[in-house]
């Protein structure tokens, strides 16, 4: 993956994650959970790091328009 953008986490509130997961679908199935909790920019693909197990995927979160918060 890329390196982290400065942009991304230059204030409070911003975070990047990184799931790292069997497949695909669990993949995926993370990053809808912490859409149901704040706004984020979505990945719509995963990666696979030749020789490394399962698959990565990267999404932005901004916890500035989280419910309640």
């Amino acid at each position: 993956m890329r390196p982290i953008n400065e942009a991304h986490v230059a204030e409070p509130g911003l975070a990047v994650v990184e799931v790292a997961a069997a497949d695909d679908a669990t993949a995926f199935a993370v990053q809808q959970l912490l859409a149901g909790q704040c706004a984020i920019a979505p990945a719509e693909r995963t990666t696979r790091v030749p020789g490394e197990p399962g698959v990565r995927l990267r999404c932005f979160l901004d916890l500035r328009q989280a419910p309640g918060l």
